[in-house]
């Protein structure tokens, strides 16, 4: 990257330097043919002013550079000559306040992203497989249960080290996933020797492509992407999708788009934290939102976060406060505790036993296959029991942190750029309750959280959901 700075410093004073020169002959009057051999009676031009040359190329003056020019002069891969990208160009183009929305949810994420494309010699091409896979959603689900930014599905995930249990889903790890997907992507790359076909494998699995390639073998037809005609539907769309959207980056004013700049920074760090602890209390502790906490960790499954590796993931600008804070607070750093249950027990038995209330429990513990008709739980296990002061706070939310905890010591940090706003639906959306919902479900299900939910619905955590209910959504 040093070297093509200076590359490009040295064209700008070349170009400096060529434009005074131009203007110097353009100023200069132009001689007739009568009078070209006779000198001019006039005295000579005044010689023009050329500004002092730059000791060191680096002192050249360039534009400020973001993350997106990063990401523009990795790209690698070649054009592909079909109409599926225009026409996936012309779909996202139709769409700005979708590219808006990935671009804002990407810019926690992409400066980490493009280091490890970096790292690894790959196409940059690859940094932008976010938005077709998932745009930017740390949590996005698909009917196929893939998970993630990257979309891992459940064996894949765990082919390539992504712990999937009752506490965490590392699918959803933003770290983790992204070292998973590109050592996968890399792999597929040695297999196929093609960045086109990778993707390809990566969309629909390595053995579609091949009995793909083996087709056109047979019948000694070219083996390229483009001329694999038993690709599915998806898959024949999928590299198109990403180099729609590589064209799109390259030049947004093309095509009538504006992207919103991002820093070429990191946006977050690691910071060491406590075995367990209450998400909320951990994003207070850092002075965030619960919400921005969860999009920087959003494996953990629970109201709790379990930092398995030692850590947990904050702004740059807010690890230090969450150091000092944690460090100064002196009250519990978690709300529930865990019971190991048995098949067949009730639940209502198990929440009169902790204090609380059969709603309580199954809020805390929501699954649509947790319980059978009579109310008793399908297969042994854990479940979450909140303690009394989990109570009130089921599950995390998407309140603002406004004020920090008790005893909990103020640092100086520099503040952070606010985040665009997201748009929104113009006058809200409704939900009607169908049997066996939970506030948990349906939040989980709109992105949103219980306490949105309930503020919305002038609900209490304590309010049992009847069936054909309708609750307003944010």
């Amino acid at each position: 990257m040093t070297d093509l700075r200076r590359h490009l410093r040295r064209l700008a004073g070349a170009l400096a330097l060529g434009l005074a020169c131009s203007a110097a002959f353009a100023a200069a009057p132009a001689a007739s043919p009568a009078t070209a051999a006779v000198p001019p009676a006039a005295p000579p031009a005044k010689p023009v002013a050329f500004p002092d040359p730059f000791d060191d190329p680096d002192d050249v003056p360039m534009p400020d550079p973001d993350l997106w020019q990063r990401i523009r002069v990795g790209f690698a891969m070649e054009p592909l000559e079909t109409p599926l990208v225009r026409q996936h160009e012309d779909w996202y183009a139709s769409r700005p306040q979708y590219i808006a929305r990935f671009v804002d949810r990407g810019s926690r994420y992409l400066h980490y992203i493009v280091e490890q494309v970096e790292k690894r010699n790959m196409p940059m091409e690859i940094a932008l497989l976010p938005v077709i896979e998932s745009a930017f959603t740390p949590k996005a689900a698909s009917r196929a249960k893939a998970s993630g930014l990257w979309q891992f599905i459940p064996s894949t995930g765990k082919n390539f080290g992504l712990t999937q249990d009752w506490w965490r889903d590392n699918r959803n790890d933003v770290m983790a996933a992204t070292d998973a997907a590109l050592a996968y992507l890399q792999k597929l790359h040695d297999q196929f020797n093609s960045w086109e076909l990778a993707l390809a494998a990566y969309n629909c699995g390595e053995g579609c492509v091949a009995r793909a390639i083996a087709w056109n073998q047979k019948r000694k037809l070219p083996t390229d992407y483009l001329s694999l005609g038993r690709l599915p539907p998806e898959t024949r769309n999928y590299v198109p999708k990403l180099i729609a959207v590589k064209n799109i980056v390259l030049s947004p004013g093309l095509y009538n788009v504006e992207i919103d700049s991002i820093p070429d920074q990191p946006y977050f760090t690691t910071v060491e934290a406590p075995p367990k602890i209450d998400v909320k209390v951990a994003a207070k502790l850092a002075g965030m939102s619960v919400e921005d906490f969860v999009a920087l960790n959003p494996a953990h499954n629970k109201p709790v976060a379990v930092a398995s590796s030692g850590t947990l993931v904050v702004p740059l600008d807010k690890a230090e406060t969450f150091r000092a804070n944690l460090e100064a607070y002196d009250e519990p750093l978690v709300s529930w505790t865990t019971y190991q249950a048995r098949r067949g027990e009730s639940l209502e038995a198990i929440a009169k036993k902790h204090g609380l209330t059969f709603a309580q429990l199954k809020l805390a513990n929501d699954s649509p296959k947790l319980l059978d008709k009579k109310g008793r739980l399908r297969q042994a296990g854990p479940l979450l029991v909140p303690m009394k002061k989990g109570v009130a706070s089921i599950v995390a939310t998407s309140a603002p942190a406004t004020t920090p905890p008790a005893r909990v010591a103020t640092v100086s940090v520099p503040t952070a750029k606010p985040a665009a706003p997201r748009a929104g639906h113009a006058g809200g959306k409704t939900y009607v309750v169908r049997a066996g919902d939970t506030l948990y479900s349906i939040a989980r299900r709109y992105n949103t959280g219980v306490d949105t939910l309930l503020g919305l619905n002038k609900l209490s955590p304590q309010s049992v959901l009847h069936p054909g209910l309708h609750l307003r959504l944010p």
